[in-house]
């Protein structure tokens, strides 16, 4: 081999050594990125730029289910950089996504800050952005649910509810053409014409009141609103149905707190139930509608001494066309969207409304709605007076029922 071959040789050896160098140190730069990618919790400067400019709550998250980055939405559902995602349902999420790799999607119920807080239905999308990092949307889907909701109950409960005023106005407007001849029974039959066609009207009405607010995103005219007020007017409008039953209404409690809401809406709500309390009260009770502050929560409870509510029918109490005694609500005019109506206007105002109940001891149903500190206070409503017509007490009285 000459030495022009040896050369040739030399050099051809020498670019594979210093190939296989190169490619050597390579892998290890990317084996060291590799590794220092699955052991950083670094968030990408992208990433927090997207963030930042996101209008839904999201948030990055590392192995340890602690908050790297977030948008500002995400606060509302008490989520901050530097703490651990409340709630293990959402962490469940977020670490699925890192596991698999691929993306997770789930719908969780959160609520949009503390109690009484109304919870919402969220839809939480979470992908993996790196073997470390996490990133979870939310999405508020509560709306969605609420009008696919009311239309399911539209359609399977209205349309049955509707049945029998609609076939009792048909039979009776065929019975008065055939007693036309007979002025005693049309007069009875236009009576009963009259009270059903008043029975329809009203079932319309409560209808149309409970879609809007199911439907409505945001209440109409939101002030800071006196609970004396609304107790006031709730109690003005039912006082003479309380007197035609021989029921005493008795008012007392707190006086000068104020909630943030609209007041029609909240005052139709307590009206509501009064006006159960009243209907499902023997002659000769009393019905107590009381007022407290505690910790930050007015609360408004309607107190009665009627027949009460089984157990096993509490939870249901609040659903549309539901009656515990059907044959008296019936006998009573009800429509059975009393509390259907007050649970979606107190939810609109972010409260809850909790229910104590006892067969033959009676039911208290109570508001609780955030307490709202106005600017100045307002001129005190008149207090409720006493009269024959009007059979209304006012003094202090407990807002719950001593056994709870």
């Amino acid at each position: 081999m000459d030495r022009t071959q040896l050369v040739l040789l030399a050099l051809i050896l020498g670019v594979v050594v210093g190939g296989s160098v190169v490619l050597l140190i390579a892998y290890a730069f990317r084996l060291r990125d590799r590794q220092r990618a699955e052991t950083s919790s670094h968030v990408p400067d992208g990433v927090t730029l997207v963030l930042r400019a996101m209008d839904d709550p999201a948030f990055v998250s590392d192995a340890s289910s602690t908050v790297l980055a977030a948008s500002a939405p995400v606060g509302v559902f008490g989520i901050r950089v530097g703490d651990v995602i409340p709630g293990e349902e959402l962490r469940h999420v977020a670490r699925a996504a890192r596991n698999t790799g691929a993306p997770v999607v789930r719908n969780l119920r959160l609520r949009r800050g503390p109690a009484p807080a109304e919870p919402r239905l969220v839809a939480a999308r979470a992908a993996s952005i790196s073997p470390r990092l996490t990133l979870v949307v939310l999405r508020d889907i509560t709306e969605q649910e609420r009008v696919e909701e009311m239309r399911r109950d539209f359609v399977a409960n209205t349309s049955h509810e509707l049945k029998t005023p609609v076939g009792a106005v048909s039979l009776l407007s065929e019975a008065i053409e055939m007693a036309a001849d007979d002025p005693a029974q049309v007069r009875i039959f236009a009576a009963r014409l009259t009270a059903e066609a008043a029975r329809l009207a009203a079932l319309t009405a409560r209808i149309m009141s409970l879609s809007r607010l199911q439907a409505s995103d945001e209440l109409r005219e939101v002030r800071d609103v006196s609970v004396d007020e609304v107790v006031t007017s709730a109690v003005e409008a039912h006082a003479l149905q309380a007197d035609s039953a021989s029921v005493t209404l008795v008012r007392g409690g707190t006086r000068g707190l104020h909630v943030r809401g609209d007041a029609q809406v909240l005052s139709e709500a307590v009206g509501n139930l009064i006006a159960n309390a009243i209907a499902y009260s023997p002659a000769g009770s009393s019905v107590g509608v009381g007022v407290r502050e505690a910790d930050g929560v007015v609360e408004i409870a309607v107190t009665d001494r009627g027949i009460g509510i089984p157990e096993a029918e509490q939870q249901r109490i609040f659903e549309r066309f539901y009656r515990a005694d059907q044959a008296r609500s019936r006998s009573t005019g009800g429509t059975g969207l009393g509390l259907s109506i007050v649970k979606h206007a107190v939810q609109r105002h972010g409260g809850e409304v909790r229910l104590w109940s006892a067969p033959g001891r009676g039911s208290t149903f109570t508001v609780r709605l955030p307490a709202a500190t106005p600017e100045s206070d307002p001129p005190q409503p008149k207090p409720v007076r006493k009269d024959r017509r009007r059979r209304v007490l006012t003094h202090p009285t407990p807002t719950e029922k001593d056994s709870v």
